[in-house]
């Protein structure tokens, strides 16, 4: 007997306007999650969450990208069984005009989150 299809996995994600810079600036105040929006920015393109190079579990990084997305920073989506993350880069620059490159610079000056 066949399976039952599965409706498509969906991830719920705020919309800028509802997020408050203090939100963002709680979610890029931890060094992991600075590197992960760095590997993504120096990486141009989406990245599955399995590429990351973090000093943290899979576990561990798991929460950070909740955080980030949870934040308006990250956009999650699936392609088959793979979660793909998005940097919301246009969108936060729109509400937030300067800040990710900023932050995004304040960390390479400081050796941070080399993108890979």
């Amino acid at each position: 007997m066949a399976r039952p299809r599965a409706a498509a996995r969906t991830v719920d994600h705020p919309e800028l306007s509802e997020v408050s810079l203090q939100q963002i600036l709680e979610a890029l105040v931890d060094p992991v999650r600075r590197g992960v929006v760095s590997q993504l920015a120096g990486s141009g393109e989406d990245k599955s969450c399995g590429t990351f190079d973090a000093p943290v579990s899979a576990s561990t990084l798991t929460h950070h990208f909740n955080v980030l997305r949870e934040a308006g920073v990250i956009r999650q989506y699936y392609v088959g069984t793979t979660k793909m993350n998005a940097l919301r880069a246009d969108e936060m620059e729109g509400r937030f005009p300067g800040l990710l490159s900023s932050v995004l610079a304040a960390s390479a000056a400081e050796g941070e989150g080399a993108a890979t």
